[in-house]
């Protein structure tokens, strides 16, 4: 797809979502959605490291335009672009299909990785996802996936080739599966427990050069403190488990993730690793944080400001671990500990302030005395609106 693929997508998502067209006809409905997400902080690294992406940066985190609906024949569909970065990239394009308890859906959409990648970046405790979920490359690709779902259960499978723009090179053939399930009982008043896991297999078909690697919490820098030599890789396999637990205002999650790459010529393939502990709780009283089959929802405040109250307001603690190390291909680990204040004035706005210490070993970047254990310090705040 040519750049001016998403362009002309991107105008006729703002002629379809405009209220003129906003309308029921002929069994169509069309709702529009976009979200603004900005971010600044700043990334504190040893002094002696000299490299772009150090101290105060910002930058859109996301500024997309689309719209939702339904077709006639109960046929779902989503569209939406993203141009923040001064291009147009299609973000989501699906259709869908639901009958009973089954869903099959078409597209370009999220693999079926797990809780913290499948919940939207709209309804996260930190202004990124847990660092596994980037450095073990889990993205929107094309393909088609079915879900079963019941009042307290989900199973899901899908088959996938790739992104949109890695689908521009003629030679890039590859193919996934993914499977996930999960199970999300109530388990008393305002209780709900949920267990899960997902696997994911890709063939590469031929040989590619990657790197697996990740940035300190904030996506604003291009820095990488932690990354593995580019590996010829010919597949890979990831498998983990996810736990959560929401309870009034208090809720906590984890992950752990276990991925393989394995590489061309026969070498020695390793195994890295990610997860990652959270928990948090709400300081005023009646919120909970949203969730809806499967993922985290929205929150939505008891008391919204300029209703009686002054919205939702949140705290929350992680721990956060990647290992990039194995099989003598040293990628370097990091250990990070986080907090994190959320207000939630209205449900469509949110202001994020987050704090990381992250420690790293065999970094990528070392100091001028050439050590590659230390720490950085990272404050990251974000604005948020969603529609």
């Amino acid at each position: 797809m040519q750049r001016t693929g998403p362009m002309l997508v991107a105008i006729a998502v703002g002629l379809v979502a405009s209220p003129a067209c906003a309308q029921d006809a002929d069994n169509w409905t069309i709702a529009p959605r976009g979200r603004i997400q900005y971010d600044v902080g700043d990334v504190d690294a040893p002094s002696s490291i000299s490299a772009d992406g150090l101290e105060v940066v910002d930058e859109f985190r996301a500024i997309r335009l689309g719209a939702q609906g339904r077709l006639a024949g109960a046929i779902d569909f989503l569209i939406e672009v993203d141009f923040s970065q001064n291009d147009f990239v299609l973000v989501d394009a699906t259709l869908g299909h639901t009958t009973g308890p089954v869903t099959f859906t078409l597209g370009h959409q999220k693999n079926l990785t797990g809780l913290e990648e499948l919940t939207s970046a709209l309804n996260t405790s930190f202004v990124e996802r847990a660092a596994f979920t980037d450095a073990f490359g889990f993205e929107r690709r094309v393909g088609f996936a079915v879900s079963y779902a019941g009042a307290d259960h989900l199973v899901s499978a899908g088959a996938f080739t790739d992104d949109f723009d890695a689908l521009t090179n003629d030679e890039n053939d590859g193919y996934s599966l993914d499977a996930r399930a999960a199970w999300f009982p109530e388990i008393g008043e305002r209780t709900r427990l949920h267990l899960g896991g997902a696997v994911h297999w890709r063939d590469i078909r031929e040989p590619a050069a990657l790197r697996y690697r990740q940035r300190p919490l904030l996506h604003a820098t291009d820095i990488r403190f932690i990354s593995t030599p580019t590996l010829p890789t010919e597949e890979e396999l990831s498998y983990g488990i996810e736990a959560a637990l929401v309870r009034g205002s208090f809720h906590a999650t984890g992950e752990a993730h276990w991925f393989r790459p394995t590489l061309a010529g026969g070498a020695d393939s390793p195994t890295y690793f990610g997860g990652y502990v959270e928990a948090g709780i709400f300081l005023t009283p009646g919120d909970t944080r949203g969730y809806r089959a499967g993922r985290f929802d929205r929150v939505r405040p008891s008391q919204p400001l300029g209703e009686g109250g002054i919205g939702a307001v949140q705290i929350n603690a992680r721990y956060d671990r990647l290992d990039l190390n194995g099989a003598g291909v040293v990628g370097g680990t990091q250990d990070l500990i986080g907090g994190s204040l959320v207000w939630t004035p209205q449900d469509r706005y949110r202001l994020m302030l987050n704090y990381a210490r992250i420690d790293y070993a065999d970094a990528a970047i070392p100091t001028a005395s050439g050590d590659r254990d230390y720490g950085v310090d990272v404050v990251a705040l974000r604005a948020q609106v969603s529609y």
